[in-house]
Order: structure tokens, then C-alpha cells, then sequence
């Protein structure tokens, strides 16, 4: 099964997933990784995402190869910051768009650069709409990209900026509040986007309680994105992939 396909099951029937996101620059002790690693894999995390601010391809092989190593079935995705984070040991790449901004560089530029590339590779490409949504500080993302975040009391800006990169041809949605974000995206955002916009949904940043998780859930998000919760709190990703694949199971029986 493709990347694509699994993403689409997911949203045909419903279903909630969950992501977790590696920063190669943070995980240095190597049995804590593996621990990590070992822990999303045994209870069902569905991709991982790979990906940082400031990466070389250099961090990005090595910590693919460190994943496949342990668990070579679930597929690991690269969640670039810049052009140079393409590996081609990677099961597929977000080619994002930073629709939120007005960089150039963001919206097209650097994917121009990278398109050459990425063809002589085996990646499964998945174009991507990234809506960055203002968490109540600057992220890295904000600084890295210069550019401005949607206003998290803004659904109506949100949902605009969704349609448009549907109508362009994008195939998925990413809303982010950004790495280590002080607060997660707001429900209603999340609600009006999926309702309105209805492209398979990726919800990530603050997301670092179980609560959050399933309230991201319910407003419509197809996927979470675990990140810095799970390195505060190494049992948010147990809960919230219990629960997922509980609530799952649910769906199968009610079939």
C-alpha cells in the first residue's frame, strides 16, 4: 500500500491516525531513540515524519537508516526545512507549499530547486498545503521562512487559504501551530477547514495531552503529529496511540 493510499483509507472510512515527528538534532542519546522508536512502532504509530529547522542531509540519512533499522514496514516521511533535507532513503517527502506566507521562496521557489532532485529519487511525493496558525510565539518555522502565521482566531482566514490550495492542486493540509508551540491550533480552525476545505487534515504543534489529541480528532483531523509532548512527556504517545487504535477498532465493529 502506498503512502497516499494508507492516507486516504484513513479519511475515507474516518479513521484517526498519528504521526510522530523526529528532529534529528534532539535525540543524541541512542538509546533513548531507540527506545522512542521501539515504543511508536509496538503501538501502532502510523508514519513518522523526519524533519528540522536547521538539518543537513547528513542527519537526515543517518536517522532514517537508524528507523528503518528497527521497523523497516512503516513508512518515514521527510518534512523538509529547506531544499538540501532530501534523502532518498526515505519512503516519501511533503512537498509543501507554505500557503500561510507570502515568501516566494516558500510558496515555489525552493521547489523549483528541488523538483530536479527529488525525480531521481524513489520518494513518494505528496503535495502538501502548509497553514501555519499563530501559537502565541515565534517558532522556528516563523523565523526560518520570515514569514507571518494565520491568526488563531481567524477560521474564516484559515479556511480561505485552505480552498485556494485545493483549487490549486494540492492533495493534503497541514496545520501547524509550529514546534513547541505555547498553545495548540484552535478547534474551531480545525472544524471550518476540514468542513469546508475537505482534503485529508494533518493537526500538529501543542498537541501534549491526550485531551488535545482526541479535541483535534473530533473537530476533523485525520492525523496528529506528536513532537515535543512526547519528548516531555514519553507516555503521551502510548495514550494517544491506545486510543486511536481503540477508537479504530470501534469503526470495524460498527461496519
Amino acid at each position: 500500500m502506498t503512502i497516499r493510499e494508507s492516507i486516504l483509507n484513513k479519511f475515507k472510512y474516518k479513521k484517526k491516525g498519528a504521526i510522530l515527528l523526529l528532529d534529528p538534532e534532539k535525540y543524541i542519546d541512542t538509546t533513548g531513540f531507540n527506545n522512542i522508536i521501539s515504543k511508536a512502532v509496538h503501538h501502532g504509530v502510523d508514519f513518522f515524519f523526519v524533519g528540522g529547522s536547521l538539518l543537513l542531509q547528513k542527519n537526515m540519512d543517518e536517522i532514517i537508516l537508524h528507523i528503518k533499522a528497527i521497523n523497516p514496514q512503516i513508512p518515514v516521511i521527510l518534512f523538509p526545512g529547506n531544499v538540501i533535507q532530501i534523502s532518498d532513503k526515505a519512503d516519501g517527502i511533503l512537498f509543501i507549499s507554505l500557503i500561510s506566507g507570502r515568501n516566494p521562496e516558500f510558496l515555489i521557489g525552493q521547489h523549483v530547486v528541488a523538483a530536479p532532485l527529488i525525480a531521481q529519487t524513489p520518494l513518494e511525493v505528496l503535495p502538501t498545503g502548509y497553514i501555519l496558525v499563530n501559537s502565541g510565539k515565534a517558532t522556528s518555522v516563523n523565523y526560518m521562512s520570515q514569514t507571518l502565521p494565520i491568526p488563531n482566531d481567524k477560521p474564516a482566514l484559515a479556511v480561505a487559504t485552505g480552498m485556494a490550495g485545493r483549487y490549486l492542486g494540492l492533495q493534503y493540509l497541514y496545520l501547524d501551530a509550529g514546534s513547541g508551540a505555547d498553545s495548540p491550533i484552535n478547534p474551531d480552525i480545525i472544524y471550518h477547514v476540514k468542513e469546508r476545505v475537505g482534503l485529508p487534515l494533518i493537526v500538529g504543534g501543542g498537541i501534549d495531552s491526550l485531551d488535545l489529541a482526541k479535541t483535534a480528532w473530533d473537530k476533523g483531523a485525520d492525523y496528529v503529529v506528536l513532537g515535543n509532548g512526547v519528548e516531555k512527556n514519553p507516555s503521551l504517545l502510548t495514550e494517544v496511540l491506545d486510543y486511536a487504535k481503540t477508537y479504530n477498532l470501534s469503526l470495524d465493529v460498527d461496519q
